[in-house]
């Protein structure tokens, strides 16, 4: 888009130049201009840090680091380069990194960004009235930073970044990506700044399907999901507990037998790893891979009589616990009552036979 000068009724066009041209700096110039002047690329937005690197194991930094009126975190990064490269994942980082700031964090953050912009007399007290006064009523209290959203402002952007954009915001994340178009009139620099995703104009149709989409998403989620229930000796049990709780009655039923035994009793079941486990080696395993593939409660514990102590594993999906459960009811002789998802229109009993390979 050009931009003109309307002299007598001639338009004459005002030359487009770049950042790089016309020396303007990314933090010198176009951050300092901005953070003073917030409105314009984040609309309803307080500053509270500039150049903010207040983690451990890193040295990056967030340009500008703001609230909204909903009190959710805004991250802006500026580039004055012409195609904006990587900046939805530098800033997908940083969003990321910041996700766990607390108001008592912002609250620090922003006297910071204050004492060393000249109020060397703000306090934590002030910082914490600022924010509570540009926030809306309570939502401090109900729920600070429940979202982090991005600016992303630039000359221009590529292709690739402006659909890695586009695809991210119809996953749920907020990004908004601001053109900053410099221009020359005679030695005075014009900058034209527009907001290119989402469109303006197509915001609120954006926001509808981005809406549909999700519900969509969820939608076949839910339905891929195996939300079975069963009824053993009582008990109303998902997959995984309906395993614990026919181990541990077996296990119970046949104290006199050897762990070895026992487990060999189950060898047949395919599982993608061993289905009993002793307790030491599940805790080892948990510590070391940071997941829990065991039931480790002090009750599921299954206690042997010469004091040995053994878990089951808490990994089982549809297959294998129909397996599981046509060799509890063939082999075993168990009675088990498969009950229908709570969505289901209705529940039924399900016989022996309905487990039998055909």
């Amino acid at each position: 888009m050009s931009i003109y000068a309307l002299e007598g009724k001639q338009l004459l066009a005002i030359k487009p130049t770049s950042f790089v041209i016309e020396s303007i700096f990314e933090r010198d110039d176009l951050q300092e201009a901005f953070k003073n002047n917030i409105d314009i690329i984040a609309p309803d937005c307080m500053v509270i840090a500039e150049e903010f690197s207040d983690w451990q194991g890193s040295k990056k930094r967030i340009d500008l680091l703001a609230i909204d009126k909903q009190a959710n975190l805004v991250v802006i990064e500026l580039k004055r380069t012409e195609t904006g490269d990587h900046m939805e994942l530098q800033a997908l980082r940083y969003a990321s990194m910041i996700s766990t700031m607390t108001f008592d964090d912002a609250i620090e953050v922003l006297q910071k960004y204050k004492q060393r912009n000249g109020y060397l007399s703000y306090s934590l007290d002030d910082a914490q009235s600022e924010i509570k006064d540009f926030v809306e009523d309570g939502i401090v209290e109900t729920g600070f930073a429940e979202d982090v959203k991005t600016v992303l402002v630039s000359q221009d952007f590529s292709a690739e970044l402006t659909t890695s954009v586009i695809w991210l915001n119809e996953r749920n994340l907020d990004i908004t990506c601001m053109k900053i178009q410099p221009y020359n009139d005679n030695g005075k620099i014009l900058i034209d700044i527009q907001q290119i995703i989402p469109l303006p104009e197509a915001e609120d149709y954006q926001i509808k399907v981005k809406r549909k989409l999700e519900e969509k998403r969820d939608i076949r989620k839910d339905s891929s999901r195996d939300y079975s229930k069963y009824r053993f000796n009582d008990m109303e049990l998902g997959k995984g507990r309906l395993a614990l709780e026919i181990i541990k009655y077996y296990f119970n039923k046949h104290r006199n037998r050897s762990i070895d035994a026992l487990v060999n009793d189950f060898g047949s079941i395919a599982h993608s790893q061993p289905i009993v486990e002793s307790l030491k080696v599940a805790q080892d395993h948990a510590r070391a891979k940071g997941r829990v593939r065991y039931f480790l409660n002090d009750n599921d514990i299954l206690r042997m009589d010469d004091g040995s102590l053994y878990v089951v594993s808490s990994q089982w999906g549809k297959a294998n616990i129909e397996e599981f459960i046509e060799f509890a009811t063939d082999a075993l002789g168990y009675e088990i009552e498969k009950l229908l998802t709570p969505n289901s229109p209705e529940k039924r009993k399900v016989s022996i036979e309905d487990y039998k390979i055909i």
